[in-house]
């Protein structure tokens, strides 16, 4: 009786477990045209969508709804009609999802968990699988018959994001080899003829050339260009090595089958890199189209944009890119440019490419995994850097394209900005309650409103009035004061009153229309319309100088606008625990900001009381004590190219679940930044990759049972986790208000131990102001080391004269198994009331030593 009631209780469970799930969802594979609108009403934002219980996803096509009903994916087809959308074994929801396919679990053992919407639809994608598509009819209005006309195939379908109409694996497109290849200098040369008479949109551009050369043994270029008519190319001259002779870690291969296929292989694992059929390749006079397969789908980078995840989604996700200076939108490009990508392969190597092209273009991440680059201009001019770690990568990159600039060590403090002050009453204010509030503050601005009718080189002496004196009071603070100059100009003031504009079309400096003459004109900020500066021109660097010069000479400015993200947001209305939790998170951006938009509510640090100024002071008091490590990594980024700001799969490529982790991030190798994003929440969830961790505020270790694990770690309103990567030495400096104080202050080190009982660090140290410090060797370098149970600081360069008058005052150990004897400091002991010991492992000493000195610490027992 037992075993028959336990048997009809494990069947109740097994059921349970099988059963349908009937709950609705908001699934990633409905079509646009499923969509049930569930926000018919005006005013529908996310929050609002989210509110109903309902799906938000912006979509570009007109009519399409952003707020959506939710679908039960079980009733969108009966059991019976259902079919196998993942024969294969490793079926799950989401390799599932991943395939625009349907997901069911059901007791009926006999019906496919995962399914195709329609009879139709499977015996299409059986035959054209769709993750293999590439879309020949991108533009509004296809049909069968146009598609059909181009040579291309049509199968339509109702999951999301897929082309009806798309590309033939051997179709009457594309380019084939004329002869064969023939070395050059450099590498290879080919030359290509177009295949058939279909031309897909005009102007088909034949015979053209592919070199390929072998620049360096980590860095490959290809290129794809018109051989008789000059085309634009971006003026960015990366040479070669000048060593002819080096063996490349690269192979390439053409295999003229039936169509020309051209590969780049990484020799040491014969991962193929890049994989293009040239028979798919598109050359016209006004657009141009490439399609290549990629090794996985840990894809990063494109931009600039607002990514919904740092590893992109693959589901024929498309980016635009073409810089307007549009704010953020999704699936819209913001400010600046940046076609390139890194991918880690399935062995864990990385690879880069760029797409040096600088004309309206836009890439098509497709799930194959593949990428559609499209452009309507230039060539198609690529480099390929081979890594193989992810920091190697941008290493190669930034030697190609040129390193990151070396900030002054002011703008690393607190920035404070915002669209709308509209008078220097409301500046005044607005910067004195942080005063008050003892929050960190370096840096003012200036928006269009301090300007007089938002022209450049101008202020409004009517609301502004006092400008010059007060940023003159500003700087007496150690603060500084940066404005904002737009770069277009008013061509409709009265002659002779506006300078700027009468100075540029002296000199003819204006961006023309296609006649080469008129200069063009559009309508921005000033009254009237405007003309635009051509930053290509040598002339427009000459008068853009001047101009900064002079006025200058009127508003004592430090600096110009540089964009970043805006701490608590530009657009709309922040709340309190969003701003202060921002307020955390924007303590560790490199370019720390406070900005929003006109007409929305202040949101500075000082604006909420006391409560929120004093968790906002912690934070960035915090960011000012590790402001000396954080300098050092811009050193390293300016010298080496490294990364400042780097995601974990940088430093733990191997551990799969960092590929996807964007909660989470580090400063260089050494501090984790896991911050909250949640309203209400008082913890965060942290994955710890394999290595040492401490606590930052407490120095105690992480459990080894918490490593290669998710955590929920404690996260009251007051504090944001950090967490310090042992084998790692971060130097300090006591915080102040500015930095012009905090960088008198003593310096301190954070020796956090690794497994071995060894760390290593270095500290950069210049004036923070002046240019080229670090070509002109008038800087401060010093290298850590812990091993043996001894710290040596060795100094490497000394060509910085201010560093005579700093010292260390403080040295923090964290990982020490036990407390030492005796500690001696260039083999003199340390008074034991000078050393402190935690159980937990930490070990403080107060030292007074001169920065410059070189320094042995041992600690015997």
């Amino acid at each position: 009786m037992k075993a028959v009631r336990l048997l009809r209780v494990c069947s109740m469970v097994l059921a349970v477990l099988v059963q349908s799930v009937s709950s609705s969802s908001c699934l990633a594979s409905l079509a646009p045209q499923l969509r049930k609108d569930c926000h018919p009403d005006p005013g529908a934002s996310e929050a609002s969508c989210l509110s109903r219980n309902c799906c938000w996803s912006p979509w570009k096509t007109p009519g399409i709804p952003w707020c959506f009903e939710k679908v039960d994916s079980c009733s969108v087809v009966p059991e019976p009609q259902r079919i196998d959308c993942h024969p294969e074994s490793g079926a799950n929801e989401a390799a599932c999802v991943n395939r625009g396919c349907h997901w069911c679990a059901s007791e009926n053992t006999t019906a496919p968990f995962c399914f195709y919407n329609s009879k139709e639809e499977a015996t299409c994608s059986m035959k054209f699988p769709i993750q293999n598509r590439v879309d020949c009819h991108p533009q509004p209005g296809a049909s069968p018959e146009i598609c059909e006309a181009k040579g291309c195939v049509w199968c339509s379908t109702t999951i999301a994001n897929v082309p009806w109409c798309f590309y033939p694996a051997n179709g009457p497109h594309g380019y084939t080899m004329k002869d064969v290849p023939q070395k050059t200098a450099q590498g290879w040369r080919v030359t290509l003829i177009k295949c058939g008479t279909i031309s897909l949109f005009g102007n088909d551009i034949s015979p053209i050339v592919m070199d390929v050369e072998f620049h360096t043994k980590d860095r490959l270029r290809f290129k794809i260009y018109d051989p008789n008519n000059k085309r634009f190319e971006v003026p960015l001259n990366i040479e070669s090595s000048s060593n002819v002779s080096f063996e490349s870690n690269y192979d390439v291969e053409f295999i003229n089958d039936t169509a020309l296929q051209f590969r780049v292989i990484r020799k040491k694992t014969r991962t193929v890199l890049w994989e293009t059929t040239l028979g798919g390749l598109i050359f016209s006079n006004q657009y141009i189209q490439l399609m290549t397969s990629v090794p996985s789908t840990s894809i990063y980078g494109f931009g600039e944009h607002e990514h919904p995840s740092f590893k992109h989604d693959m589901n024929y996700v498309r980016y635009g890119m073409f810089s307007r200076d549009q704010s953020p939108v999704a699936l819209s490009n913001l400010y600046g440019v940046h076609p390139f990508y890194m991918c880690i392969e399935k062995d864990f190597n990385a690879h880069g490419v760029l797409l040096l092209n600088s004309n309206a273009q836009d890439v098509t991440l497709s799930p194959s995994p593949s990428l559609t680059f499209r452009t309507i201009g230039g060539i198609l001019d690529f480099y390929m850097f081979l890594g193989p770690t992810p920091e190697n990568v941008i290493q190669q990159y930034t030697e190609a394209i040129g390193r990151p600039f070396m900030p002054p060590y002011w703008s690393l403090g607190f920035q404070l900005s915002r669209w709308g002050y509209n008078s220097i009453d409301v500046l005044e204010k607005t910067v004195e309650r942080l005063r008050q509030y003892d929050i960190p503050h370096d840096v003012q601005y200036g928006d269009i409103d301090y300007m007089e009718r938002q022209l450049d080189f101008t202020y409004d002496k009517a609301n502004f009035a006092g400008l010059p004196e007060y940023i003159k009071k500003l700087k007496n603070d150690g603060m500084h004061y940066v404005i904002i100059l737009d770069p277009f100009l008013t061509k409709d003031e009265p002659q002779g009153t506006y300078r700027p504009y009468e100075l540029g079309q002296k000199l003819g400096i204006w961006v023309n229309n296609s006649d080469g003459i008129t200069p063009a004109v559009g309508k921005a900020w000033p009254p009237g319309d405007s003309v635009y500066p051509d930053y290509t021109n040598p002339k427009t660097a000459e008068w853009w100088i001047q101009m900064c010069m002079e006025f200058k000479n009127i508003l004592d400015y430090d600096g110009i606008w540089i964009i970043g993200a805006d701490i608590c947001g530009f657009n709309e209305e922040t709340t309190y625990e969003l701003c202060l939790r921002w307020m955390q998170l924007g303590a560790f951006y490199p370019f720390s900001r406070n900005h929003n938009a006109i007409g929305n509510k202040e949101q500075d640090p000082g604006v909420f009381g006391e409560e929120f100024a004093a968790i906002s002071r912690s934070a960035l008091r915090i960011r000012y004590l590790l402001l000396p490590y954080l300098y050092t990594l811009f050193y390293h980024s300016h010298v080496s190219g490294n990364t400042v700001v780097r995601g974990l799969m940088h430093e733990f490529t191997s551990d799969p679940q960092t590929h996807g982790i964007d909660r989470a991030f580090l400063w260089g190798p050494a501090l984790m930044i896991t911050p909250v994003l949640e309203e209400g929440a008082r913890s965060v969830y942290v994955y710890f990759p394999e290595a040492s961790w401490f606590d930052f505020y407490t120095g105690e270790q992480v459990s080894p049972s918490w490593l290669k694990k998710s955590v929920e770690v404690p996260a009251p309103l007051d504090v944001i986790p950090l967490f310090i990567r042992g084998g790692y030495i971060l130097p300090t400096q006591f915080p102040a208000r500015t930095t012009v104080l905090s960088r008198l202050n003593p310096f301190s080190l954070i020796i956090a131990l690794d497994e071995h009982g060894e760390a290593s660090g270095s500290l950069f140290w210049d004036d923070g102001d002046s240019i080229d410090s670090v070509e002109r060797g008038e800087y401060f370098y010093v290298e850590y080391k812990f091993s043996n149970r001894t710290l040596k600081a060795t100094v490497i360069k000394n060509g910085y004269n201010g560093a005579t008058t700093l010292a260390y005052s403080t040295i923090q150990i964290l990982g020490f198994t036990s407390k030492p004897n005796v500690i001696f400091m260039n083999g003199k002991t340390i008074p034991s009331n000078r050393m402190q010991y935690n159980s937990n492992g930490k070990i403080t000493l107060w030292i007074s030593a001169p920065l410059l000195q070189e320094l042995t610490i041992s600690f015997e027992y």
